[in-house]
């Protein structure tokens, strides 16, 4: 996976070493961090483009991410669509747990669903709440999934 900051220089160490050396560098800087990891999508004609984040949030004090992309070509369904975006999210926040547990940093994954029943992405909410929480991962949901709705969204 080819991970990058928002100002688009690469992230050159593998993901779990970079998040580790980020982990190391804010807390002695006296930071108190907290980890949200989020996917969104587009449509793009017939490629789907996917942006997954992890955002580093300083508690009170702003916050920075990472940014992976990736195109996929197979067409999906809404609830399709829904799903992939939560396993991605899940398939970093699982290879990262470990890593987040060791320095006591906490953990949500976000989900790009809407929680009203008017909205198309609802289709998908009670899988993708059971499969998050079912990991382990705090969850959460419009509108308070800000790593997938607003950081994921503007990169994709």
């Amino acid at each position: 996976m080819n991970w990058r900051r928002l100002n688009g220089q690469p992230i050159e160490l593998p993901i779990k070493e970079a998040v580790e050396k980020t982990i190391l560098r804010e807390t002695a800087n006296g930071y108190e961090l907290k980890v949200c990891i989020g996917t969104d999508s587009q449509v793009y004609g017939g490629t789907i483009e996917f942006a997954t984040v992890i955002v580093f949030l300083r508690v009170k004090r702003g916050g920075f991410m990472f940014i992976h992309k990736e195109k996929s070509n197979q067409k999906m369904s809404i609830r399709e669509r829904m799903i992939t975006e939560v396993g991605k999210s899940v398939q970093v926040a699982y290879s990262l747990c470990d890593l987040l547990d060791k320095y006591n940093v906490a953990l949500e994954v976000h989900a790009d669903i809407n929680t009203d029943p008017h909205f198309q992405s609802n289709v998908a909410l009670k899988e993708a709440m059971g499969y998050i929480l079912g990991m382990g991962f705090e969850f959460k949901a419009k509108p308070d999934a800000f790593a997938s709705s607003s950081c994921a969204d503007k990169v994709c």
